[in-house]
């Protein structure tokens, strides 16, 4: 029970150290650290308890197997890198999405991802923000 009790703790440190979506790999690599021979399948259990108990949540993006962050967040959205392909939270929102919607029609929820490089790609690419303006 305490190898199972070790992983279990090693995997969600990863979740809420992360501050951003992660695929099972990434949990994988990154707990692994705190818990040397930590397989996939206990990954997948893991995340399978934690989710039963309402501590984490799926990401879905379109065409994207699910990425899994902490439950209870704010309404946010979600950046991808096409370079790296980590997701990022976005802490913004441009809200009141009715005034874009066919007349008549309701906005009940929405979800919103942008694509583009991540800092650290952009960087790699030598690509700087354009100037605003």
């Amino acid at each position: 029970m305490e190898r199972n009790t070790r992983q279990r703790s090693a995997i969600e440190a990863v979740l809420y150290a992360a501050g951003r979506p992660l695929t099972p790999q990434e949990i994988l690599e990154a707990a692994q650290q705190g818990a040397p021979g930590l397989g996939i399948a206990t990954v997948y259990r893991q995340i399978k308890a934690l989710q039963d108990a309402q501590l984490i949540q799926p990401v879905l993006l379109p065409g994207e197997n699910p990425r899994y962050e902490l439950s209870g967040l704010h309404h946010h959205h979600h950046f991808q890198c096409t370079q790296c392909q980590r997701v990022f939270d976005i802490h913004a929102c441009p809200g009141d999405l009715d005034r874009i919607a066919p007349p008549g029609f309701s906005v009940e929820r929405h979800e919103l991802t942008l694509y583009g490089l991540c800092d650290e790609c952009g960087a790699r690419r030598g690509r700087r923000k354009p100037a605003v303006g």
